[in-house]
């Protein structure tokens, strides 16, 4: 039997966490849990170790909530709660699970707090300015750079970072610049090389950069687009996820409503399209099951995930199933819990 699998679902509008159950070997998502949240729930991050789910309000009072995960079947317990400086767009851990990033697309900013450790967060303890709309912030897989990705400046910032301090300064260079009005939204790190991929709201392309390991100093390689062919209307790309042995990437389109797919070259991260397919309406978040096997969607005019298998010799999409959730899902998570 295929390890168990949890999927985590933030609902913005009715102020839940779904639960749901991935049963890999019957292609079937059942409900475990709703939790509620108390205001408008939106970004969310697992720790390295699985053991915790970190997610932000984007209500007043700005807080990130903290959940134990369940080891026996993914259910969330709180922990603990920490303020947040701001509305903030993107959560992510250092790859220690010791620190806590977010990303601020109204306050133009990334924050970075402590997590003690029983796992609860502390509140920030350093707050960046970025130029307008920070959309998301990551740390290398050495934990060595950090990036931001700030759309309304069409730049990727980049800090050297200190994880035994927390301590960040700026890399050199310290931005790398992309096109005009692109948008650079969300950033996501092959797992086996120093590639990082970006994925840009505006124009719904995806660019593709080496990673210098000493520096950090981003590269441009490639610049592809996501849209389906014959998409007419304004680009408004959201999401973009990679199966966990790197060789397959997908990226959300909202105003196409659909799912863009490309094969990752095993030797330098080289993009090639393999399809677009249909999915929830207005899909935002979505997320890879650890076992590479499945990719969950949720749209937010639907408020329903779709679950999409995925051909693992070809990358191609198949909907197996389907699952109502709460209102506007805009994040989703998805585990093994052994």
């Amino acid at each position: 039997m295929t390890n168990p699998g949890v999927v985590y679902v933030s609902c913005a509008d009715s102020a839940e966490i779904h639960v749901l159950h991935l049963d890999a070997d019957r292609a079937k998502l059942t409900p475990l849990q709703i939790v509620e949240s108390g205001g408008t729930v939106m970004p969310m991050a697992i720790s390295p170790d699985r053991h915790f789910l970190y997610a932000a309000l984007r209500s007043e009072p700005y807080a990130v909530l903290a959940f134990a995960i369940s080891p026996d079947d993914g259910r969330l317990a709180p922990i603990g709660s920490a303020p947040l400086p701001a509305s903030m767009a993107y959560l992510s851990t250092d790859t220690s699970g010791r620190w806590l990033f977010a990303a601020s697309y109204p306050s133009a900013m990334v924050s970075l707090g402590p997590i003690d450790a029983d796992g609860v967060p502390q509140p920030a303890v350093r707050v960046l300015p970025t130029g307008p709309k920070a959309h998301a912030v990551r740390t290398s897989a050495d934990n060595h750079h950090v990036y931001a990705a700030v759309l309304g400046a069409d730049q990727v910032l980049v800090w050297c970072f200190d994880a035994a301090t927390g301590a960040l300064t700026p890399a050199d260079p310290p931005a790398v610049a992309v096109r005009s009005g692109a948008g650079p939204r969300h950033p996501a790190f092959h797992p086996r090389l120093d590639v990082l991929f970006v994925l840009n709201e505006l124009d719904a392309s995806l660019d593709r950069f080496d990673v210098d390991r000493t520096s950090g100093a981003p590269v441009h390689r490639q610049s592809i687009s996501a849209l389906p062919p014959g998409f007419s209307g304004e680009p408004w790309a959201a999401e973009l996820r990679l199966t966990p042995d790197g060789r397959f990437l997908y990226a959300s389109e909202r105003r196409s409503s659909v799912v863009a797919g490309f094969a990752v070259d095993t030797h330098d991260g080289q993009l090639a399209p393999i399809g677009h397919w249909a999915t929830q309406a207005q899909p935002r978040g979505m997320a890879v099951d650890a076992s590479g096997g499945f990719l969950v969607v949720a749209g937010q005019l639907s408020h329903r995930v779709s679950l999409h298998r995925i051909d693992p010799a070809s990358g191609v999409l198949d909907v197996v199933a389907e699952h109502a959730v709460g209102l506007n899902p805009t994040w989703v998570e998805a585990i093994a819990l052994r």
